[in-house]
C-alpha cells in the first residue's frame, strides 16, 4: 500500500509478483524519452494485479501517431492513452518564437493542439480513456514575480496552458488530467540535469516510480476498483484520549493544541463522506459512551448522521469489521481501516485479507498529511447520488435488524413494502447510469464500462432497449440501483449487453421483476429470443448462475444462454410498480 518511490526497489518487487487477471492495454506518448516511465508503469501495474499490455509511441511523435489512421496505436486499440509532455521541450519551442506578440498567444496554440488530438482520437473511433499530464510549472525566472503581468512570459504561458487543460477535461468525459506538479513538489532531486543533457531524461527514474504508482491507482479506479468505505477507531484516532477514562470534557478535539490535529482528521473524513465514501465506526468501547462525543461535544466535526454503521463493543475488531462488511455488502478490498494501535492493526491485517490498513504515524499532527499522501480514495467518477450514500446505508442497517426479527424470507420481503420504477434511460440519470457501469463489479454479467457519451448513444439509438431501475421500501429510497441494456441483433433476437445491479438489493427479487418487464417489451417489438452472456471475472461469480436461474438455457457456446419467451411464465415477486 505504501507507494514504491524507488525505481530499483520497484524492479526488485516486481520479480516476486505474478501476473494478475485484470487485463489492461495502455498506450504511452511523450515529447521526451519515456522508456523508463513505461518500464516503471508496467511494473506498477503487475504489482497491482494487472496483466498489462503496453504500446509506446516513437520518440516525440504524438501528433503523427494520433493523426495517422493506420498507425499502430489504433491497431493496438488501447483502453488507456497517456500523453506526457515535458515543459522543458515546450520551453525550447517557446524560445524559438521571436515575436512577443506570438509568444503571448503560445498557450492558445497549445490549446488547439490538445483539442485536435482529442478530436482525432474520437474521429478514429478510439474508445480509450485519455490521461493527459498537466505541464510542469517550470519557472525560467526571466521575469521573476512580475510574470503574471507579462503576457509573453513563459511561466505565465504554462499557467494558462494548464488552465485550458482543465477546461478541455471538463468538456470531454473521457479525458482526465494527471496533475504532475503535486507529485514533484517538494521532491528535491526530481530532475538530474546531467541525464537530461546527455540522455534526454527529463526526470529521475525514482520520480517515474512515484508518478507511475499514482497513475496505476487511477487506472485501477478507471477499471472499477477503488475504496468505498473508511472504518475509524475512536480513542486516540478520531479524538485524543480515551473517552471511557477521560470523560467528555477531557478528550482532545477543537482548535487548540493537539486537539486541532484530531479535528483536522475529522474534517478529512467528513469531506470523504460528502464525496460518497461510507464512514463506519469500529471501537472497543461501550456503545452509549462511544456515541456521547458525537451527540454532546460542541467541537466534534463528525456527527452520528455522518456514520453509516456504528459498532462499539468489546468484541474482536476483526469480527466487528466482518459485521460492517456484511451490512454494507461490499468487498474487504474496498475498505480502509484506521487505528492508532499497532497491535489492533496487525490483528485485523492477519485476520482479513484484502483490507487496507495504513501504518498511522505516532504523532497525530501527521495523520492527515500521511493519509492524503497515500491517495487511498482515488476515483474516476462522481455523481450527486454519492452524497446520499450515508443515509442509504443507515437504512440498510435498519433492514438488517428487521430481517433478524422475521421467521422467513417471504415474510421479510412482504414487510418491506417495495415499489419499483422501471424506465428507459433519461437524460437526468445519465451520470448515475455511467457511474454504475464503471463501478459495479459483483452483480455484473459482462463488466463492460461505459462513459456518459456511450450511455447517451444507447439512449438515442433505435437498436437498443435500455432500462434504469429504481427501488424504494418502507425504510427509504435506494435510488437508481440497476441498469440493463439490450441490443437488437439481425432483426431476430435481443442480446443482453449489460445487466448491472447494486448488491444492496440482492435477494429482493428485483431481477425477476425486471425480466418480467423486459419480456413484455421485446414481445411488443415482435421478438421472442433473448441471448445472454456471462463473462467471468474475479469479482462477479455471484451472477454465474443468474441466467439459468431466470430460465435461460445453455447453448453450444459455453458462455452464452438463450431464453425463448414464447411460453414464458412471469415470476412472482413482492414488488409493486
Amino acid at each position: 500500500m505504501e507507494p514504491i518511490v524507488s525505481f530499483r526497489e520497484l524492479q526488485k518487487k516486481v520479480k516476486a509478483a505474478k501476473l494478475g487477471t485484470k487485463e489492461v492495454k495502455v498506450a504511452i506518448m511523450g515529447n521526451h524519452t519515456t522508456t523508463f516511465f513505461s518500464k516503471a508503469l508496467i511494473d506498477q501495474l503487475i504489482i497491482k494485479g494487472f496483466n498489462p499490455e503496453l504500446f509506446e509511441a516513437d520518440y516525440d511523435q504524438i501528433d503523427l501517431t494520433i493523426l495517422d489512421t493506420e498507425s499502430n496505436l489504433y491497431h493496438f486499440n488501447p483502453d488507456v492513452i497517456i500523453i506526457f509532455e515535458s515543459s522543458l521541450k515546450l520551453k525550447d519551442k517557446f524560445y524559438a518564437i521571436d515575436s512577443h506578440k506570438q509568444r503571448s498567444t503560445f498557450y492558445e496554440d497549445i490549446n488547439v493542439q490538445v483539442q485536435n488530438r482529442i478530436l482525432a482520437l474520437r474521429a478514429n473511433n478510439s474508445k480509450a480513456k485519455v490521461i493527459y499530464f498537466s505541464y510542469e510549472l517550470l519557472d525560467d525566472q526571466i521575469y521573476g514575480n512580475l510574470f503574471s503581468k507579462i503576457p509573453h512570459s513563459f511561466y505565465k504561458q504554462i499557467w494558462n496552458i494548464n488552465t485550458n487543460l482543465l477546461q478541455i477535461a471538463e468538456e470531454n468525459a473521457d479525458v482526465y488530467i494527471f496533475e504532475i506538479n503535486k507529485y514533484i513538489q517538494g521532491q528535491h532531486n526530481y530532475r538530474d540535469w546531467a541525464s537530461y543533457i546527455n540522455s534526454d531524461l527529463h526526470y529521475t527514474i525514482d520520480i517515474y516510480a512515484l508518478l507511475t504508482h499514482h497513475i496505476t491507482l487511477f487506472i485501477d479506479a478507471l477499471k472499477g476498483n477503488f475504496k468505498k468505505c473508511l472504518i475509524l477507531d475512536l480513542d486516540n484516532t478520531t479524538w485524543g484520549g480515551i473517552i471511557g477514562d477521560d470523560g467528555l470534557e477531557n478528550i482532545q478535539i477543537g482548535s487548540l493544541g493537539i486537539g486541532k490535529a484530531f479535528s483536522n482528521f475529522q474534517k478529512w473524513a467528513k469531506e470523504l463522506k460528502e464525496r460518497g465514501i461510507i464512514l463506519a465506526i469500529c471501537s472497543k468501547n461501550s456503545e452509549d459512551i462511544a456515541k456521547e462525543p458525537f451527540e454532546k461535544h460542541s467541537e466534534m466535526v463528525l456527527k452520528l448522521s455522518d456514520i453509516s454503521v456504528f459498532v462499539a463493543n468489546w468484541k474482536n475488531k476483526a469480527d466487528n469489521i466482518r459485521y460492517i462488511q456484511e451490512v454494507l455488502n461490499i468487498g474487504f478490498d474496498s475498505m480502509v481501516f484506521i487505528d492508532d494501535n499497532p497491535a489492533e492493526r496487525d490483528i485485523v491485517r492477519q485476520s482479513i485479507a484484502g483490507i487496507t490498513i495504513p501504518e498511522l504515524p505516532e504523532d497525530p499532527a501527521l495523520y492527515v498529511p500521511y493519509l492524503t499522501s497515500l491517495n487511498l480514495f482515488e476515483t474516476a467518477s462522481y455523481s450527486d447520488f454519492d452524497k446520499d450514500r450515508t443515509i442509504q446505508y443507515q437504512q440498510e442497517a435498519e433492514r438488517k435488524k428487521l430481517i433478524s426479527s422475521v421467521t422467513n424470507m417471504e415474510d421479510y420481503l412482504k414487510s418491506l413494502a417495495m415499489k419499483c420504477t422501471i424506465s428507459h434511460f433519461k437524460e437526468e440519470d445519465v451520470p448515475r447510469i455511467a457511474q454504475l457501469t464503471q463501478r459495479s463489479n459483483q452483480f455484473n454479467l459482462r463488466t463492460k464500462r461505459y462513459t456518459e457519451n456511450d450511455i447517451i448513444a444507447f439512449m438515442n439509438s433505435t437498436n437498443y432497449l435500455t432500462y434504469s431501475i429504481k427501488l424504494l421500501d418502507k425504510f427509504g429510497d435506494y435510488g437508481l440501483i440497476s441498469v440493463i441494456i439490450l441490443e437488437k441483433k439481425e432483426n431476430s433476437y435481443f442480446f443482453l449487453d449489460t445487466w448491472i445491479m447494486s448488491c444492496r438489493v440482492l435477494k429482493r427479487g428485483v431481477e425477476y421483476y425486471a425480466l418480467n418487464c423486459i419480456v413484455s417489451d421485446i414481445e411488443k417489438e415482435g421478438f421472442n429470443i433473448i441471448i445472454g452472456e456471462y463473462l467471468e471475472t474475479p469479482k462477479n461469480k455471484i451472477v454465474a448462475e443468474l441466467l439459468p436461474k431466470l430460465g435461460f438455457s445453455s447453448t453450444a457456446s459455453e458462455n452464452l444462454f438463450s431464453l425463448n419467451t414464447t411460453n414464458y411464465q412471469h415470476f412472482k415477486t413482492h414488488i409493486a410498480p
